[in-house]
């Protein structure tokens, strides 16, 4: 579910919500430029990747079926035949997987400008990862924090490299609007498991994990950006039955037209590519962004304790052991 957004702030651009990745990229040149996107298989990630190659920047797949992601680089190259592309494989509800990753990634040669969290998985029946993690909280939000934060000081240098700031872009979602994020039980190991809670905490995670990794980086070459994408029909509903459904326009009932009139993949991936490219938001760093415009995060999303307290949270539930 991607929520209601009646608190957004005018986009700088008319008509945001029907730009699509190709329109934000007109003109742009991504030479040069490496960057790493989670869930490339399909989806917003494989727009997201096809869009910012064809633009000319070197594009790393990411995605724990490593052969989907081979099969989606050679369809992307089939399109764009001079594009640049790699192939990582990551599984973000495995930690070692994700460290493993990290560590590959951070012996390119060309550094990495850009981090694209994309990856995720919505409304599953309760899952549990081989760390007894909940699945939508280790996919959405605990993978990509481990991820975000082994890639840092290769995101640093290459900003001090190039002279221009690299860039976290993390996708959430306006459903974290509905629901807070429990801290002393995020998991789900004490209380029932509610799919629609639990993917909207992930979604919240997503939003805080990009204010405290803000405030870390204000002296870095580093912005952080949160990014809800809208409502767009892609195989990230493939969990969902029709009482789910149902509920989801329960829980949008404050702008029930984002569901009858959803947006393209081209649509909602256009925003994750203006966070990574549009020049305009070096002034607005840790911005929660929609539509290609700033909008705004619910209160609870972006408190500075919660933020600090889920990143201390998240580093102890990382950890090697």
């Amino acid at each position: 579910m991607e929520g209601p957004t009646e608190d957004m702030i005018t986009s700088p651009h008319p008509g945001g919500a029907a730009r699509t990745t190709d329109e934000v990229l007109d003109g742009v040149d991504l030479s040069g430029r490496t960057a790493l996107v989670t869930g490339a298989t399909s989806g917003l990630g494989a727009e997201t990747a096809r869009s910012m190659a064809a633009a000319g920047a070197t594009v790393v797949l990411a995605a724990r079926d490593f052969d989907a992601a081979v099969d989606r680089a050679r369809r992307i190259r089939e399109l764009h035949p001079n594009a640049d592309l790699d192939v990582i494989g990551l599984d973000l509800t495995d930690l070692n997987s994700v460290r493993a990753a990290a560590g590959i990634l951070a012996l390119r040669r060309t550094g990495l400008d850009l981090l694209i969290n994309n990856a995720g998985v919505m409304y599953p029946p309760l899952i549990r990862t081989g760390n007894g993690f909940e699945l939508q909280f280790a996919t959405n939000y605990l993978g990509h924090f481990l991820l975000t934060t082994q890639l840092l000081p290769v995101l640093a240098a290459t900003g001090v490299r190039t002279g221009r700031p690299a860039r976290v872009i993390t996708l959430s979602s306006d459903a974290h609007h509905a629901y807070a994020i429990d801290l002393q039980d995020p998991h789900c190991w004490q209380r029932p498991y509610d799919k629609f809670v639990a993917y909207a905490q992930s979604k919240a995670a997503n939003v805080l994990m990009t204010v405290e990794l803000q405030r870390r980086l204000a002296t870095a070459p580093v912005a952080a950006y949160a990014v809800h994408p809208g409502v767009c029909v892609t195989g990230l509903a493939r969990f969902m039955s029709r009482d789910d459904f149902a509920e989801m326009r329960r829980l949008s009932a404050g702008a029930p037209d984002r569901l009858d009139h959803p947006k393209s993949v081209e649509q909602a991936a256009a925003t994750s590519v203006w966070a990574a490219t549009a020049a305009e938001l070096d002034a607005h760093r840790g911005a929660y962004l929609a539509d290609c415009a700033i909008g705004r995060a619910a209160d609870h999303a972006t408190d500075p304790d919660t933020a600090l307290a889920l990143w201390e949270l998240s580093t102890r539930l990382t950890a090697p052991h």
